[in-house]
């Protein structure tokens, strides 16, 4: 079976990270992944991993209302002999959609953030997206039971909606924990809380500031955060203007090492204010690290039975507290390190979720698919 992933941007992103996962996993499964980026972003360093990793990719550099890119889609489905789409985020929801159509092939579609509209106006937005979705993809993906019910509150045919947890690969280490340290320069009595994420407004990083602040100076904790957006700028004066954070506080940036870092971690602190499945966290618990982070979206998911600590969202407070306590308990964050590791193996490891996929994709192409060899 082959199947295209049309997606707006293929630059740094949850959804565009989820595709490096998928792509080796999917082959396992059978399943040959051609990826289509419609973004003019100059920003595609995604693609470029993609492609190393055996995708074919196609980017169009287009933007946002080009009247024409629908069928430049669906020529390259036609081109590629593809057998089904599947597309993630608004914009490709619509394109990848209109042209799966265009060409007479079913459609999956994956949500990837939950929305609480608040104005009639961004209500009927909603609304609207999620009739044109029901008639353009044949199954919605849900990544975790609060994004499945949310969207059925909004979704024509909430029987539609399939449960699909996105998986990560096994983590690759390529440095050892020590260099990797020492490069932080994080000292071997301290711990190391990492934080992986997009530097956005809903992404916490202000509450995990105002956390780590009230942290006394004799604790012996160094937090590393990882990731760019909107916000690195000046999460970075903020750390930089506050000698209680200047000390404690690396902040790194865009990284491609994120396996390396969560090995020479000890915690991961996940502060979002909203989140459907952050890729980061199941990364983390991939990795055997205790996670601290919001009772929010599909984070409740992850770290169901106990596989981590959850805190109320916007709770400077309780963020802090239950960071203090896995400093000063090295036996409970090797617990739950363990557990995390075994809800990854269960639920959230790349083959688990390939093979789900799979099924799904045989379900919305009515049944199995056989492609002759070349």
């Amino acid at each position: 079976m082959k199947v295209a992933h049309v997606i707006h941007s293929l630059g740094a992103g949850g959804a565009e990270t989820v595709l490096e996962h998928l792509v080796p996993a999917a082959a396992d499964t059978g399943v040959e992944v051609v990826v289509i980026g419609l973004s003019d972003a100059e920003d595609n360093r995604t693609a470029q991993r993609l492609r190393a990793l055996g995708a074919r990719v196609h980017e169009l550099h287009r933007p946002r209302y080009d009247p024409t890119v629908v069928r430049a889609v669906a020529g390259l489905l036609r081109s590629e002999g593809v057998d089904l789409v599947h597309t993630h985020l608004k914009h490709a929801d619509v394109v990848g959609g209109a042209a799966a159509r265009l060409v007479g092939l079913p459609a999956v579609s994956t949500l990837h953030v939950i929305e609480d509209p608040t104005t009639p106006a961004a209500r009927l937005r909603v609304r609207f997206a999620a009739a044109l979705r029901s008639r353009l993809a044949a199954r919605t993906v849900a990544l975790s039971g609060a994004q499945r019910d949310w969207y059925a509150v909004w979704a024509p045919h909430p029987e539609r909606i399939a449960l699909v947890p996105n998986g990560v690969a096994e983590p690759a280490p390529t440095r050892s924990r020590d260099e990797v340290r020492a490069e932080l320069g994080v000292q071997p009595h301290e711990v190391l809380a990492l934080t992986v994420s997009l530097m956005r407004p809903e992404k916490g990083h202000a509450d995990l500031l105002d956390a780590l602040s009230g942290i006394p100076d004799e604790v012996p904790l160094v937090a590393a955060l990882a990731g760019d957006g909107p916000l690195l700028e000046d999460v970075r004066r903020r750390v930089g203007a506050d000698p209680r954070l200047r000390d404690r506080v690396r902040v790194l940036g865009f990284r491609t090492d994120v396996d390396d870092l969560l090995a020479a971690s000890d915690l991961v602190v996940h502060p979002s204010r909203a989140d459907a499945l952050p890729t980061s966290v199941v990364s983390a618990i991939a990795s055997g690290r205790a996670v601290v982070a919001t009772d929010v979206g599909g984070l409740t998911d992850i770290l169901d039975g106990g596989a981590g600590v959850l805190v109320p969202a916007g709770s400077a407070a309780q963020l802090r507290s239950a960071v203090l306590e896995l400093v000063g308990d090295p036996a409970r964050r090797a617990a739950l390190g363990r557990r995390g590791r075994e809800r990854y193996d269960k639920e959230f490891a790349a083959p688990v979720w390939a093979s789900r996929l799979h099924d799904l994709y045989t379900q919305a192409a009515g049944g199995p698919v056989t492609r002759e060899a070349p």
